[in-house]
């Protein structure tokens, strides 16, 4: 029987801090931000424009990720993002929003 080497692979839970909640349509939905791996998806196959402020927020979150710098940088740069794209903090509407599915 022949030698298989397997290879262990340590994986990282980086903290995202507080879930960032967008309301992300006229119709209000919100969608929660949670972690800097659902924040780098939604950047790249969901993101409504392609700007400076989004490949900020992307080269940014690819740092974070890899502990090159503090994930504070990664969502300022996410937040700038979101201004961009025209999506709101849900804190600052001045209704109850409805969760995105």
């Amino acid at each position: 029987m022949p030698f298989v080497f397997h290879e262990r692979f340590s994986l990282i839970e980086i903290n995202w801090g507080q879930p960032l909640s967008l309301v992300i349509s006229p119709d209000g939905d919100v969608q929660e931000f949670s972690t800097i791996e659902q924040v780098k998806y939604w950047l790249l196959k969901r993101w409504p424009i392609a700007d400076d402020a989004r490949s900020t927020a992307l080269k940014q979150v690819d740092a974070a990720m890899n502990c090159i710098v503090p994930v504070g940088v990664a969502r300022r740069a996410f937040a700038a993002a979101a201004r961009s794209a025209g999506f709101i903090p849900e804190d600052l509407v001045g209704y109850t929003a409805r969760r995105a599915a």
